[in-house]
C-alpha cells in the first residue's frame, strides 16, 4: 500500500529541494516535479518527493483527520 500525505513547506533549498514539515516530521525531499513553490505552500508527499501543490484548507482537514486517526489508535491499544 502507497500513501500520500500533505506537507507544509518550511522553507526552499538549492538543487530543487525544500525542508517541510509533515504532521511534526520535519524532512528534505525534492520539489523538483512541483513549479512556482514558497515557503507556507502545502504539497502531497510521497516517498521523498513533493508531487503537486495542495490548498491549504484541504491539506489542513487531512493533516486533522490523520491525527485523529492516530489518536483513536493510541486509546485503543491503551484501552487493550
Amino acid at each position: 500500500m502507497c500513501l500520500a500525505v500533505p506537507a507544509k513547506v518550511i522553507d526552499l533549498l538549492p538543487g530543487g529541494m525544500a525542508r517541510v514539515d509533515a504532521g511534526g516530521a520535519v524532512k528534505e525531499v525534492s520539489v523538483a516535479l512541483v513549479d512556482d513553490l514558497a515557503a507556507g505552500d502545502y504539497v502531497i508527499l510521497h516517498v521523498g518527493y513533493a508531487l503537486a501543490r495542495l490548498d491549504p484548507a484541504e491539506a489542513e482537514r487531512t493533516l486533522d483527520l490523520i491525527a485523529e486517526m492516530i489518536a483513536a489508535g493510541e486509546a485503543e491499544r491503551a484501552a487493550s
